[in-house]
């Protein structure tokens, strides 16, 4: 190979022309894809937005509390209704302690209205000041208070929509926009629905995310049903390949540094914080050192060779345990809800008096009748008697209209003439009452004096 050499304008320096070796050049690593937690995050938080604001008006899960009436999906439950009420909030209740021992703080991150909204609080609070900061031309100090003044009015905006969205599980929503737009603050609805607006409001301009540390008891529930297989989010650096980016802390909504600890209470296991470190570390070729692990020592979510239940959380006995109750209270919530009868017919005697005995000799027996209409259509509740000739309703036409969701009660007498064929004392018959293809038997009682006394 030829080489040569030339002078350049120091007479000191001889420049080489000899051709550089040739090596082979490693092709760039592609930086590691990681799932999109904080997109799937926001994606989750507004389909609970949705949730939220439709589960009341649509009557899927709705506490009327004026009407003493509880809706779950579908069916309008009465307060009477202790066992059906009973498994219901049994059912929820053993679904969220599932939930805190399987998948530990999961519903603090992704479904907790609280962690929802404070994030959205703060999302809008840094848009405004960047966008009041990008086109207006004014001082410090005069934009900030301009960022500030608008922040509030939203703030408080939102606050009266989502309080009344709030106290409309609890009372019928028409009713609750009438309230509101008479400005009632003095019955227990209006006075419920300004305090929540004011407790919002404090929450969206000062508490936010500390609320999930100072009040929220359910950090501490979730520490307790905890154990060595629940769902963390755990730092692991066994090589020392850490850069101290500290991106993983930036990105914390909490405020906490993972690597830390993985059970600090102000984790909220959103995930984010893994996002993260996959997305600096996977330029430089290296794998993430947060993940999603089974149990401080387990594996890896979505890795190793369990089984598919095994995979889903389901690792020993007392989880399995925790999942047949569960089931149990779902099995009974569904058999009593399919039992149940929209119409409920009631039948009691009025023993003030035993009995009452007309001019003309006819004896009556009164009793009380009670037909509650739990359904969504009007109902007619019919009445006929077994077992007790010659007798008959006293100025009752055997029928009972009742529309959906009232009660009709009504005191009716049964007469029996003198010369009916019925033995003195107690005499034992039937009530049947008809309501559409439904049919009930009550065993009552008729009372006959002696003939003495007739």
């Amino acid at each position: 190979m030829l080489t040569t050499e030339s002078k350049s304008g120091n007479p000191n320096i001889t420049i080489s022309t000899q051709p550089l070796p040739k090596c082979d050049r490693k092709p760039p690593v592609p930086p590691q894809k990681s799932f999109a937690y904080h997109r799937f995050r926001k994606a989750v938080h507004v389909v609970c937005v949705i949730v939220f604001f439709t589960l009341p008006f649509a009557n899927l899960m709705r506490a009327d509390i004026p009407r003493q009436r509880f809706y779950f999906f579908g069916y309008e439950l009465w307060i009477s209704e202790f066992s059906i009420l009973f498994f219901s909030l049994m059912f929820l209740m053993f679904i969220v302690a599932a939930m805190a021992m399987l998948y530990g703080r999961v519903y603090c991150g992704y479904l907790c209205p609280q962690m929802i909204f404070s994030e959205a609080s703060l999302a809008l609070e840094s848009k405004l000041t960047r966008t009041v900061n990008k086109y207006v031309r004014w001082s410090a100090r005069p934009r900030k208070l301009l960022s500030q003044f608008l922040f509030y009015g939203i703030a408080t905006l939102a606050s009266i929509v989502l309080a009344f969205i709030f106290i409309s599980y609890f009372v019928e929503p028409r009713d609750l926009l009438h309230r509101l737009l008479a400005f009632d603050i003095k019955t227990a609805g209006g006075m419920a629905g300004a305090t929540t607006t004011l407790l919002t409001l404090l929450d969206f301009l000062f508490l936010r995310q500390r609320f999930c540390t100072t009040v929220c008891p359910y950090g501490y529930l979730q520490g307790m049903l905890g154990d060595g297989d629940t769902l963390i989010v755990q730092y692991r650096d066994e090589n020392c390949e850490c850069i101290e980016c500290k991106k993983c802390v930036r990105i914390c909504h909490m405020g906490i540094d993972i690597r830390t600890s993985p059970y600090q209470i102000e984790c909220i296991h959103c995930g984010e914080c893994i996002e993260a470190c996959v997305d600096v570390l996977g330029r430089l070729g290296k794998e993430g050192l947060i993940h999603y692990v089974w149990g401080e020592h387990g594996e890896e979510l979505g890795t190793g060779d369990k089984t598919w239940y095994q995979k889903l959380g389901v690792r020993n006995a007392k989880r399995v345990v925790v999942l047949l109750v569960i089931l149990f209270y779902a099995a009974g919530l569904f058999t009593a809800l399919s039992m149940r009868r929209a119409v409920l017919v009631r039948i009691a005697p009025d023993r003030t008096t035993m009995y009452s005995v007309g001019k003309d000799g006819t004896i009556y027996n009164r009793f009380r009748l009670q037909v509650a209409n739990r359904g969504h259509e009007q109902a007619i509740a019919q009445f006929s008697i077994e077992g007790l000739p010659g007798t008959s309703f006293a100025d009752f036409a055997n029928a009972i209209v009742v529309n959906a969701g009232d009660t009709v009660e009504r005191e009716v007498e049964i007469a029996a003439p003198s010369s009916a064929p019925l033995a003195p004392g107690v005499n034992h018959f039937r009530i049947v009452s008809r309501v559409g293809n439904e049919t009930d038997l009550v065993e009552e009682t008729f009372i006959m004096p002696s003939r003495d006394e007739r």
